[in-house]
């Protein structure tokens, strides 16, 4: 199949806000294509690619883009064989390398193909393809129930292997994707609540945990064999050798563990994220690492013991087992179904030093990838007040608007501003409108993307936590960052400082 007709697609998903109507356009695709492309397809109008990151600057990547061609001519088959041979290419000259073969992609494309592809391999692809409505639609085109999709792509943790092997063997092909040792699950996520008592509102009776500041891990463990996965199931055992331990120190022969790792201070307070995320450094003195910076797991899930999963299990039956097998080493907690009760279990938590806590229904199993109601957490909120730098024009529902913000904080020691990354999330298309009209006369210049600004307009934004970022020049970026509301009340020389960014990041005092 031709690149332009899943490029079609994208551009069709992305305009309608009817979700019957997104899922039932990309199950239309899905079924004219070969089964070897069925991978690559659900990848793209996932936003992603088959490969992942093939390493690509945005620098390199603009500088790719040529006159695009007249007529759509690139398959879907060699351009996912482009992305290959970018994934491998490395060593020195390979950025000239990589370039060229970018620029032979890009030459045979058009316009609307070239803009797909910088989305796609910028990370920048917003279609409204989410992964709902992409298992709905893999389900839909390869005829099987959905909940049957929806379990092998949690066990799988990621859709586009699974739909390949419907669109290859059928409903068969999905009898490989259940909980299996050294395979990691995709972990369950959680929904916000506004606070602890509503939180219980919800929920009713609920059991509730510390939410602590640090890596999230799974563990997996047979025998003497110990792996332990990140939070997006890369393996770095190799970096925390006393998680190992801790694993192997439990009484049972097979388990998965769902759990927190976090350095401690010797007052029992957290280090902050960014400490704790030290250990896990591509390049590291682990011994030296260990003896500075001790990490402490702290368990919350137990989704496998001796042979038989617990997936399917209520909370409080798997919580039960934990604690049973590991009881000095769970995460602090209670059940209650009191607010008051919650509201006090919550300030504990902050007073200790942790970002909140998190509400469990009892009930639930153990949804694998999935971000339900029954599991909320709770924050205390964090705001800054940044100025906008610059803004790209928005793709999909936000066309023909000034969307993704360039954020800036306000730099005391070296002058102007420090960017902290860039979002379009909690804007309203009044929020849209209203900004391009205003950026629009603070521009001071463009290009083919960005408009850049005069440093005036300051937006309280709110975010997760602070994350160390090669990315941008600062060295710090925002993660899950959302604007609250523009601060028309306050100038730029009233923002909030790096400095100030720095000390919540807890790299200076």
């Amino acid at each position: 199949m031709q690149l332009s007709r899943v490029v079609a697609t994208s551009g069709r998903v992305a305009a309608t806000t009817k979700r019957l109507e997104k899922i039932g356009l990309i199950a239309t695709l899905l079924e004219q294509l070969q089964p070897e492309e069925v991978e690559i397809a659900v990848s793209f109008l996932s936003g992603g690619t088959r490969q992942g990151r093939v390493g690509i600057g945005y620098s390199t990547l603009r500088e790719a883009i040529g006159s695009p061609a007249a007529e759509a001519s690139l398959e879907l088959l060699e351009v996912d064989r482009a992305f290959e041979s970018l994934k491998s290419t490395q060593g020195s000259g390979s950025v000239g390398r990589k370039l060229e073969l970018l620029r032979s992609i890009f030459s045979r494309a058009t316009e609307e193909e070239q803009r797909f592809l910088t989305g796609l391999l910028g990370g920048e692809l917003r279609q409204g393809a989410l992964e709902g409505i992409m298992l709905e639609s893999v389900a839909r085109a390869s005829r099987v129930p959905l909940e049957r999709v929806r379990r092998a792509a949690m066990m799988a943790g990621a859709i586009p292997p699974i739909a390949r092997a419907l669109f290859e063997q059928g409903e068969a092909g999905l009898a490989a994707y259940d909980v299996r040792l050294f395979r990691p699950v995709q972990p369950m996520l959680a929904q916000t609540a506004e606070n602890a008592a509503e939180a219980i509102d919800e929920l009713g009776e609920a059991a509730l945990e510390w939410k602590l500041d640090g890596a999230r891990i799974q563990v997996h463990r047979s025998g003497d064999d110990v792996t332990v996965y990140s939070r997006s199931l890369n393996d770095v055992t190799a970096a925390v050798p006393e998680i190992v331990e801790a694993a192997r120190g439990l009484p049972a022969k097979d388990l998965i563990l769902d759990g927190e790792v976090i350095s401690l201070k010797p007052d029992g307070r957290p280090n902050a994220f960014q400490t704790t995320m030290r250990r896990f450094g591509r390049k590291l003195d682990v011994d030296r690492m260990r003896a500075e910076l001790p990490l402490s797991p702290f368990w919350f899930d137990l989704l496998y013991l001796n042979g038989t999963s617990l997936l399917d299990e209520p909370q409080a039956r798997r919580f039960g087992t934990l604690v049973e097998l590991a009881p000095a080493t769970v995460v602090p907690h209670t059940i209650t179904a009191a607010p008051e009760d919650a509201v006090e279990f919550f300030e504990t938590a902050l007073r200790h030093g942790h970002e909140g806590i998190m509400a469990k229904s009892t009930s639930a199993p153990y949804a694998a990838g999935a971000r339900g109601q029954s599991w909320l957490k709770v924050k205390s909120p964090r705001t800054l007040d940044l100025v906008i730098l610059a803004a790209e024009w928005g793709n999909g529902r936000r066309r023909g608007w000034l969307s993704n913000l360039h954020l800036g904080a306000r730099d005391t020691e070296k002058g102007g501003f420090a960017m902290l990354g860039k979002t379009f999330k909690g804007l309203t298309d009044e929020m849209l409108a209203w900004q391009t009209q205003e950026l629009l006369k603070l521009e001071i210049g463009r290009d083919k993307y960005t408009v850049h600004v005069e440093p005036k307009l300051v937006a309280e934004i709110a975010f997760n936590e602070i994350q160390v970022s090669a990315r941008y020049q600062s060295g710090l970026a925002l993660r899950f960052a959302r604007v609250k509301r523009y601060r028309l009340d306050k100038s730029a020389a009233e923002s909030d400082t790096f400095q100030t960014v720095q000390q919540l990041a807890g790299l200076t005092s």
